[in-house]
């Protein structure tokens, strides 16, 4: 089954976003979506009503609508629509508002928003972003005892997504540092990583998926062979072991779920930004 869904808000959107895939993912059905962000006056809400009611009109399917509108002008259009209309942030809102005995205060971009609140946490991410970027794939090992985590792994195993994941979601100085095939002889841990070691993490995969991988960047090369991708996984987690640095197999997980595993692990603190 294929349905339409819209994501509004008079914000990123990014909230949106995340609760209407949380709750539409628990159904078997395909997606086709739209995501609108910055919906601020009545005029932008009217142009969004007629995108929904044209498709409905097109496919007599109501179009599955997730907003997130503080200006009650702009909501009462949306509602009007022939969307299944769900105000998301309304539904947790009204019963807190009941247990916490006090009304909230609605205020447009305070969620994503660069306001004085999240002025500092801002500052923190963008800080853990340029450090992630200029650690990333060995390029340097300087000043790691900045870093809060050191990702370890072969080639394409999943490192730099992870850290950057980890930096731009947490605000998280996440280094890296790669084993190439010309370590594979003799692999060491470096010595400028061992006196981190609570803050190593590593990252291997199944070497049939690495494989595959390393196809799409380097067809039929020696790099991409399963017997070559055999090879580096077995060493990199022996050298997990001998130096008991903590491991996970990335290759049933998202780059989300390997984030949250290895913040588990470390026992991190989560910092939402």
């Amino acid at each position: 089954m294929e349905r339409t869904a819209f994501f509004i808000s008079d914000g990123t959107a990014i909230t949106a976003e995340v609760l209407g895939h949380a709750v539409l993912s628990q159904f078997p059905i395909s997606l086709n979506q739209f995501t609108i962000p910055f919906v601020e006056n009545v005029e932008k809400a009217h142009e969004v009503r007629q995108q929904i009611d044209d498709l409905y009109q097109k496919t007599q399917l109501k179009p599955l609508v997730f907003y997130s509108i503080v200006s009650a002008d702009v909501r009462e259009v949306i509602e009007q629509s022939q969307g299944y209309c769900q105000n998301i942030v309304h539904t947790l809102v009204a019963p807190l508002q009941k247990e916490l005995g006090i009304d909230p205060l609605p205020a447009a971009h305070r969620t994503h928003g660069l306001t004085e609140n999240n002025l500092m946490k801002y500052d923190a991410r963008i800080a853990a972003i340029d450090y992630t970027l200029a650690h990333d794939d060995g390029i340097s090992l300087r000043n790691l005892e900045e870093a809060q985590v050191i990702l370890l792994g072969v080639s394409r195993c999943g490192k730099t997504p992870t850290s950057l994941y980890l930096a731009m979601q947490f605000g998280i100085r996440a280094a890296n540092y790669p084993f190439t095939a010309d370590d594979m002889d003799n692999i060491q841990l470096p010595a400028a990583l061992k006196p981190f070691q609570s803050k190593l993490f590593g990252l291997s995969i199944d070497p049939e998926r690495l494989s595959a991988i390393r196809q799409e960047r380097r067809e039929n090369s020696r790099y991409a062979s399963l017997r070559q991708c055999r090879m580096e996984i077995a060493e990199v987690e022996a050298l997990y072991r001998k130096n008991n640095i903590r491991f996970i197999n990335s290759t049933n997980y998202s780059v989300e779920e390997i984030s949250t595993k290895l913040l588990d692990t470390l026992g991190m603190n989560r910092r939402m930004y």
